[in-house]
This record gives C-alpha cells, structure tokens and sequence, in this order.
C-alpha cells in the first residue's frame, strides 16, 4: 500500500490541478457515529436496520426539498418510536432528538486516512474542495468539530447552493469556483452512484472511495467510468500514475515504473 507522504507529483506530470471530496464516510465516520447514536437512544442497536430504512424514506424527502433537515430528523424519530406502539408528544419528541444529535456531535471523527491524504494533497500543490449534499451550517459545525474548518479552498454544500450530487450542476459549480475545467478535477466519495459516476458525467474524473469492498469488475458498464480506491492512502498513486495513464500520458507511466522501482 502506498503511503500518503510517499509520492509527489512533478509538475509536467500534473493533470489534475484539484481534488473534490465528500464529507460523510468519506472524511468522517459518520455511519459509526450515528450507530452510536443511535444506541444512545434506544440503549442497543437491535433495531438500527429499521432505522436506516425510515431514514433513507426522509433524507429522500428531504433532498427533494418537500421537509427541512430538522423536519427529517423529528419526524424519522416520531416514526420509529411509532412503529413499538410509543406516540411521543412534542416535548418528548424533541427531547429524545436532542439526546441523540448530541451523542452523535460527541463521536464525530476523522478516518485514519483522512490527515495525511489532506496533507500529501496541499503539499502537491493541488486545490481541495468539498462537494456535499446536506444542510449548509450542519456541514460546517462537523468539519469545524474535527478540526477542518479552515482546510478547503471552496465547499459546495447542497443546502446552500441549491443543487446536489449527481447533479451535473454542483460539480460545474465546484469547478467554476476552482476556476478550472472539469477534466482538470477528480472528485472522491464514497457513492458509486452520487459521487463517483456523478462526477464522470459532468466531465470529472469519478474515484469511488470503496472502503467495504463492494466494487465488481463490472461496475462501470452500467454508467460512467470510474476508478476505484479501497482507502485514501491510495489516492496519491491514483492521482500521480493511474489517471494520466488513463489520459494515454506515456510519460506518465514511465514515471509510474520509476516510482515502483524506488519503493
């Protein structure tokens, strides 16, 4: 595995001039820490599928615009509580909610990867943006909780910029805001679907973040290319050899095999 600290990138070898990331399991363990959560309500984790189900019903509804984020997130706990015959009035409702968002505020952290992928990027000279679909200030206080307020160069956030992934739209508008073109812009998430061949078809370069191994040699026959990294500490050799070898960079790949040749 190649580290995050073991690879530059030579300036006539640079293709791509910026990198997008995704914010929820993708930097964050954000599913960890809302099974944590989640057991902080309830006291185990017995029904955590139930869960997911009603709030994927919710954050559907919510990314179409129909409820609010709080909206979501009070009614998918009116709901789960309904479903065991418990009917919370008002105050207990919001109650629970702010038992469990608190939990979840608590046990928000980085992946192991994270750091030192960020560090190889700014140290390459590459821009770093973020491209999310959630509420804008919710975003915020989480990159502000794990230290990363002040890292990117522009973050398009679905709830203030009014489009999401995979719309083509919020990738265009990162790149107008890195002021580059789309070729020039490798996007990185944890959705094959969302992230990674949203990114393609708007022209990006798609990297799907496969950290539970669920990619099969045929995933890009059914919509855009896109490449595939188990963890963020393989994103440099992505970057530096994969994806201009890709491009037909000759050069490139003479550089890839005096790179494996050194190590």
């Amino acid at each position: 595995m190649t580290s995050a600290r073991e690879v530059s990138i030579p300036g006539e070898f640079r293709r791509i001039k910026a990198v997008c990331l995704d914010i929820d399991d993708t930097l964050l363990d954000s599913q960890r820490s809302a099974r944590r959560a989640f057991m902080a309500l309830t006291g185990n984790d017995a029904a955590w599928p139930m869960w997911q189900r009603i709030t994927a019903e919710y954050h559907e509804r919510m990314m179409a615009g129909e409820i609010d984020f709080e909206t979501m997130c009070l009614s998918r706990t009116r709901d789960f509580f309904a479903a065991f015959g418990e009917h919370l009035d008002a105050a207990e409702l919001r109650a629970r909610e702010r038992r469990r968002m608190n939990a979840m505020r608590e046990s928000w952290e980085l992946f192991d990867d994270v750091a030192d992928c960020l560090d190889w990027l700014r140290a390459s000279g590459l821009a770093v943006a973020v491209i999310t679909n959630a509420p804008g200030a919710y975003q915020r206080h989480k990159l502000a909780a794990v230290g990363l307020a002040d890292t990117f160069d522009t973050m398009l956030i679905s709830g203030e910029c009014g489009v999401s992934k995979p719309s083509e739209g919020i990738f265009y508008a990162a790149c107008a805001e890195l002021d580059l073109a789309p070729h020039e812009v490798a996007h990185v998430g944890n959705s094959l679907d969302v992230d990674a061949q949203g990114a393609a078809r708007a022209g990006l370069h798609g990297v799907w973040l496969d950290r539970e191994a669920r990619a099969s040699p045929g995933l890009s026959a059914s919509g855009a290319p896109v490449s595939v990294i188990a963890n963020l500490y393989e994103l440099p050799e992505l970057l530096v050899c994969d994806l201009p070898y890709l491009e037909g960079g000759a050069e490139a790949s003479a550089r890839c095999d005096s790179l494996a040749g050194s190590g």
